[in-house]
């Protein structure tokens, strides 16, 4: 076997516990979940509200520090990194994609897009061009100049996908990004992130309910309270 087949896997995550206590309670999160995600690939994790998904991005990203278990992105063991190596991880090599958007309501799309550029002290003009090439590529160059509320919400979520890549990352995740989209919008952005993937050689974990992705999807992870109950393609 080769070096490079040795070394391909982006994200391995082992064992993942996440204990929440509520009061006198104990809520078991997330227990013993375990996957190996590899560049180039589109994992969808599936389950009924409550069952973990959410949790399972934060811990993935490093949003979270598990209980128990390791994650290691990249090579590097998250639980061996100090809170401003976590960050910088985070900023490189993880691009994240909410349901909600999260787009600053004053900042045109390209000054939204470029935020991620700022927290690396990207030059102005590195920032512009970046941002620039990413809306191109999803489709809203021509949109660069208009704030959130004179977007759809595609393409809000559009610009959202725009900024998650802003600085390249490895390893996007995405939290039920066709939530509030209609489905012809929803399977638009599903169609985008998995060409992204597939043209970038990055990998998306895409926590949803919605059906579409799983069709398309090169592996399925299950959850039901906070435990893998399927895992296949």
């Amino acid at each position: 076997m080769s070096d490079t087949a040795v070394t391909t896997t982006l994200l391995e995550a082992r064992g993942l516990a996440r204990i929440y206590t509520s009061g006198p309670n104990e809520v078991h999160a997330l227990t013993d979940v375990s996957l190996t995600v590899e560049p180039g690939t589109f994992v969808v994790v599936r389950g009924r509200s409550g069952s973990g998904k959410t949790t399972l991005l934060n811990t993935l990203g490093g949003l979270d520090r598990p209980t128990s278990g390791t994650v290691t992105i990249a090579g590097q063991d998250l639980g061996e990194l100090d809170e401003p190596a976590l960050a910088d991880l985070r900023r490189h090599e993880v691009g994240y994609i909410f349901q909600a958007f999260g787009l600053i309501p004053i900042l045109t799309a390209q000054e939204n897009v470029e935020i991620p550029l700022r927290l690396v002290n990207a030059l102005p003009k590195e920032r512009k061009d970046r941002a620039r090439l990413l809306l191109e590529q999803v489709g809203l160059g021509a949109r660069a100049g208009h704030r959130p509320e004179e977007l759809s919400g595609g393409e809000q979520q559009r610009v959202a996908i725009a900024r998650a890549l802003a600085n390249a990352p490895r390893l996007l995740l995405a939290d039920e990004p066709t939530g509030q989209l209609d489905s012809r919008t929803g399977k638009t952005i599903i169609d985008l992130v998995l060409g992204l993937v597939r043209s970038e050689n990055i990998a998306a974990i895409v926590a949803t309910h919605d059906p579409v992705p799983l069709a398309v999807a090169d592996s399925v992870v299950e959850l039901r309270d906070g435990r893998v109950v399927t895992h296949g393609h």
